[in-house]
């Protein structure tokens, strides 16, 4: 196999569509780095496994030599993406996409190399733009072609408002590969219009035209819906390893192989293959794959450490024994006065924040040696030894030391 056709496997993997292939070989016989584009509309302020999707891809892009461009599209959000959505989206504020694009640049790091990724803002060029400007940008598609557009065409059929400034999207996401001069644009296969508009843009600009690459859309917990914050069905990347783990431990069987073909690094395609074939063969238990697919994610985005903490939790919890000898011991570095239970909780990595630690105390979820312990303003000070529990699954062994 040529280098070019192992890179090709290596893109083709758990990718939608590429649009268009040979192109795509053509740029890759250049023998430079090409310019890999993503975008993300800082929506919201955590990111969960299915915007990782893309993340990997970028990642892939980056472990063959390429640099990719982390987007975030600050002006872009303050439009309202309307993909998908049967209403006019409502608009962020300044404030909501400024505050959002912070966190989503604090966690795209657990998958990118940060060395190979130029993090941008549309508002770039978009400040820079007066009304003359996106008038001649406007000038460049016409009704009838948005409307062809799945989710328009639906909303116009059913005679629900389209408003003028939700035809300008697809405009503004396509100019952004002109402004970035991008020889690939990642994205979800909801976003193929969007993408594409980027291809028409570009040649117009007397570039050349990008190649499309589309992601599915990775399922959630639940193994039906689109993996979504407001359906539940998610598992947040900077939720606890423990959550990380037992969620993982839930998903079926069938939307395993579906996880490891988009989200594993470490399990190849061909392992993939022989793995399913010793699992339908009833040599290898799908528990043992899952565990495997568990640590991965737990490790990625914690540690090593943090991960075989919360592996040992998750047996013990199954288990239903109560033993936590594999538990490693955590040394935190605690002020001298002492930490409050929610903070020890939060530093011990068992709540992703201390208001969650709190509602955890309120529900009485919170044991400290096996003790159910209620009280939010007890105080631990340097020298605690003791083993922490939040809900069944959730165990760390502490020790608390000074500073320094």
């Amino acid at each position: 196999m040529s280098e070019h056709d192992h890179a090709l496997a290596q893109i083709r993997r758990g990718s939608e569509a590429i649009l268009k292939e040979d192109e795509l070989r053509a740029r890759l016989a250049l023998g430079r780095p090409l310019r890999i584009k993503a975008g993300f509309d800082p929506t919201a302020p955590d990111l969960h496994l299915g915007h990782t999707v893309l993340l990997n891809k970028m990642r892939q892009f980056q472990d063959l030599g390429h640099q990719v461009i982390f987007l975030i599209g600050d002006f872009t959000g303050m439009i309202g993406d309307p993909t998908g959505k049967n209403a006019t989206r409502k608009p962020l504020t300044r404030t909501d996409v400024e505050v959002n694009a912070r966190s989503y640049a604090a966690q795209v790091f657990k998958v990118l190399d940060r060395g190979r990724t130029e993090v941008r803002f549309n508002s770039e060029w978009f400040d820079r733009m007066d009304a003359a400007d996106m008038i001649r940008l406007a000038a460049q598609h016409t009704v009838a072609r948005m409307l062809e557009r799945d989710d328009f065409a639906k909303r116009y059929k059913a005679r629900q408002p389209i408003a003028i400034h939700e035809f300008l999207y697809p405009l503004v996401q396509g100019y952004d590969s002109v402004a970035l001069e991008a020889d690939v644009e990642l994205g979800g296969t909801d976003q193929t219009f969007n993408l594409l508009m980027g291809r028409v843009l570009q040649e117009h600009y007397g570039q050349p035209a990008q190649i499309v690459l589309t992601m599915p859309l990775l399922e959630g917990l639940d193994g039906i819906n689109k993996m979504s914050k407001s359906l539940g069905n998610y598992i947040g990347i900077d939720e606890p390893a423990i959550d990380i783990v037992s969620k993982t431990m839930k998903i079926g069987d069938a939307l395993m192989w579906r996880w490891i073909e988009l989200l594993s690094f470490e399990i190849s395609m061909d392992q993939a293959r022989r793995l399913q074939a010793d699992v339908a063969a009833g040599t290898l238990n799908p528990r043992d794959v899952k565990l495997r697919l568990a640590r991965e994610l737990a490790t990625r985005f914690h540690d090593v450490s943090a991960a075989e903490n919360a592996l040992a939790g998750w047996h013990a919890a199954v288990r239903g024994e109560g033993d936590i000898s594999a538990l490693s011991l955590q040394g935190i570095s605690i002020p001298l006065q002492g930490l409050r239970l929610p903070a020890l909780l939060t530093a011990a990595g068992l709540t992703p924040s201390n208001s969650e630690a709190n509602r955890k105390l309120r529900e009485r979820a919170v044991r400290i040696d096996g003790e159910v312990c209620e009280d939010a303003a007890r105080v631990f000070l340097p020298g605690f030894e003791g083993l922490l529990q939040v809900g069944k699954r959730g165990f760390a062994r502490v020790r608390l030391e000074p500073p320094g």
